[in-house]
């Protein structure tokens, strides 16, 4: 058997970008799962993929020319079912072993080559045969299919093949770009695949203008990575690509000086990748006249539009130099920097234009065009929305400050939206925000209501840093219960993974701000609050919007707590008593994590549990206790107890020290396994029954403040 490593490569147009990282994962993996499937690979083979702009191409270690054959046991039926009372075939073996291929001209010799074997309770005939193995000619056929076939595709193009046929239409194909080429290489040997209308070769093409020969031929398959890069000026491995730019980058802005570094971005930095087959990092720079215009500007610009990495000063503020990834590397690059500094100056020309253009009229004066503006076909106007937000805003404004608060809230939530009749903004949406606060300080407005209107939809993902100040943070909290309730209430519901009004991540920010800024506010009654502004709208239901809606937010609030590392029981267990202020969440955690430590806590948690059950099977319980009607020692010891600790604790409840409270409890231990062992709670008197119960009643009230302790049980 021929063990040798594969290469194959599609050659392409040029790729979609943002989706060329992952149709080159896709295209290896998949690729080397179908022939792991046909045993065709080895156990440590190893699979490289390669993705350029104009290729996809997986590198596979240790594939077999033939898997080795492989013997089958099949089980047909019973015994009972198979054989008659002499032991011989019945027609419906007969008939199976007929439609397996086997041999049935001699039924009993047939049957001689079965065997029997436990089934269950019975006893089955179970038929052997030896498969052959799959060859690698026929094997890379099925992968190269299924491989193309699941490929995640953004959007299919279809194309007509080159044909001499006289009938048009008749060879078209569908792939994400048009295919011109397939290399299969088992070691040296090409292995004869089709696919798309190809034919596999060894030869392949290189870079565009700068590849040494054309076409590139392939010796074998490990020499396919260095042949490229000599022979096509290509560097096939995304991930070399990618840490070539990165490496380029860094080595530019250095070169630069005085602390400059290019700006990170990630997402950038993918798609640049994926639109050179051999990076070449230049240096551009711009007239200093833009930095007039706020840095995002630019900034943006020259990523969205450009795809330019924008130089930062040490201070992180932009400098009139940029950075371009080229695709060419001429010996004299002052064509190249010239014409990118060219086709950047009208695209900053144009921000300046927009930022000088919307200074001519202040925040205030665009308020009533917000009453132009459709938010939703159920929810009104941006107008009718800023009032509900202004009035939420305020409301929480109320209960967290005085009237200077309320007044700064109120005018920031009426000018954080005007931002969005600018003209930047209607160029640049992500801007949203960000210019508002520009335009707030340029009207003369104060710092407080300025950074509070750009801050007002933060955080904006996962890690995005809060308002910075607390008008900032009412208004976004205002802002994000606006939309949540709103949505909640018309029946807007986020779906699987279908979230087109970003619900879950505004959940979220409501979450983050409430714990994070540790804010004496309650859930619910915010919702009730907010849901207050909608409640004369036609078709808001307003117990979904409330309801619905903190069970999500719950839900959202539990997902999170995992995540940060807290046991699914430990979070159980605190959300159980559905705490308003989600400020305290955190130290009820810790307290609940302390507590499982303690010795006295897997039996005052069954305790726990064990009081909750008969507390529930009781129905309503009055926790009076009355001392006359304490006959047995172990209920009057433990009223004893109680009546020393459950002061204690409670105090250190109310005080929010919750660990401490817990652990005070602790000391009950003792008298609580003493009265489950010596006290019968239903005892057929009714006014001891009803005593005990009262005990137990007064106990769990007070030992259940903190978190639903049952919830830490076995």
């Amino acid at each position: 058997m021929t063990i040798q490593n594969l290469l194959v490569e599609l050659f392409v147009e040029e790729l979609p970008p943002k989706a060329l990282k992952k149709l080159g994962e896709a295209f290896a993996n998949q690729l080397a799962e179908s022939l792991r499937s046909l045993g065709l690979l080895a156990d440590d083979s190893v699979t490289t993929p390669f993705a350029s702009p104009r290729r996809l191409a997986a590198h596979i270690t240790h594939v077999a020319a033939k898997a080795a054959d492989k013997l089958v046991q099949q089980k047909l039926m019973p015994v009972s079912v198979g054989l008659n009372a002499q032991g011989l075939a019945t027609p419906a073996l007969l008939k199976r072993l007929q439609a397996l291929g086997a041999d049935v001209s001699d039924p009993v010799f047939a049957v001689a080559a079965l065997h029997k074997a436990p089934d269950g309770k019975n006893e089955a005939l179970f038929f052997e045969s030896l498969v052959t193995g799959a060859t690698l000619d026929v094997g890379l056929q099925q992968a190269l299919e299924a491989a193309l076939s699941k490929l995640p595709i953004p959007k299919v193009m279809s194309y007509q093949l080159e044909t001499d046929c006289e009938l048009p239409g008749w060879s078209s194909v569908n792939f994400v770009r048009p295919a011109h080429g397939l290399v299969a290489l088992h070691g040296s040997s090409v292995v004869p695949v089709k696919v798309l209308g190809l034919t596999a070769g060894n030869a392949t093409q290189g870079h565009r203008f700068e590849a040494a020969k054309s076409p590139v031929v392939i010796a074998t398959a490990d020499s396919y990575a260095d042949t490229l890069r000599t022979d096509g000026a290509v560097i096939a491995s995304f991930a070399e690509r990618h840490a070539a730019i990165v490496a380029q980058l860094k080595r530019a802005a250095e070169q630069v000086g005085q602390g400059s570094h290019a700006i990170e971005d990630e997402a950038l930095l993918d798609e640049v990748t994926a639109l050179v087959e051999r990076p070449n990092v230049l240096v551009c720079e711009f007239e200093p006249q833009f930095l007039e215009v706020p840095q995002e500007c630019l900034i943006l610009t020259m990523k969205a539009n450009q795809k330019y990495f924008p130089l930062l000063d040490a201070s992180n503020k932009l400098t009139n130099r940029f950075l371009v990834v080229s695709n060419i590397s001429p010996a004299d690059a002052s064509l190249v920097i010239g014409g990118n500094e060219r086709v950047v100056r009208p695209r900053l020309s144009d921000a300046k234009f927009f930022f000088d253009q919307d200074r001519k009229k202040t925040l205030t004066s665009r308020v009533d065009g917000l009453d132009k503006v459709v938010y939703h076909n159920k929810l009104g106007t941006q107008g009718e929305r800023t009032q509900r937000v202004a009035a939420i805003a305020q409301a929480i404004a109320a209960q967290l400050g005085d009237a200077g608060l309320v007044a700064q809230v109120t005018e920031a939530a009426q000018l954080a939206k005007t931002d969005l009749l600018t003209d930047m903004v209607g160029e640049f949406p992500e801007l949203q925000g960000i210019m508002g606060g520009y335009y707030a300080l340029n009207d003369g407005l104060s710092l407080e209501v300025a950074q509070a209107i750009e801050d007002h939809y933060k955080p904006r993902f996962a890690g995005d840093e809060l308002p910075r100040n607390l008008t900032g943070v009412v208004v976004a909290l205002a802002d994000k219960l606006e939309t949540l309730v709103g949505m909640f209430g018309i029946g807007n519901l986020p779906t699987g993974d279908k979230d087109p009004f970003a619900l879950r991540r505004h959940a979220l920010g409501v979450i983050r701000m409430l714990v994070e800024k540790h804010l004496p506010l309650g859930v619910n009654a915010l919702l009730n609050s907010a849901a207050e502004q909608f409640k004369n709208m036609d078709g808001f239901d307003f117990g979904r919007a409330v309801v619905e809606l903190e069970d999500f937010i719950d839900d959202r609030l539990a997902g999170s707590l995992r995540d940060q590392g807290f046991s699914a029981q430990e979070v159980d267990a605190v959300l159980a008593l559905k705490p308003q202020r989600l400020g305290d969440v955190p130290k009820r955690l810790a307290a609940v994590r302390a507590f499982a430590a303690l010795p006295e806590a897997p039996a005052l948690a069954a305790a726990n549990k064990r009081i909750s059950n008969i507390l529930k099977k009781a129905g309503e319980v009055d926790a009076h206790v009355s001392t006359l009607l304490l006959q047995e020692p172990a209920e009057a010891a433990l009223f004893a107890a109680m009546d020393t600790v459950l002061p204690q604790a409670q105090a250190q409840c109310d005080a929010q020290d919750y660990t401490a409270a817990l652990q005070t409890l602790a000391a009950l231990r003792a008298p609580v396994d003493a009265f489950f062992e010596g006290v019968m709670v239903n005892a057929e008197a009714t006014d001891l029954r009803l005593n005990r119960l009262g005990l137990l009643k007064k106990l769990h009230g007070v030992m259940n403040q903190v978190a639903d302790l049952s919830r830490l049980a076995a």
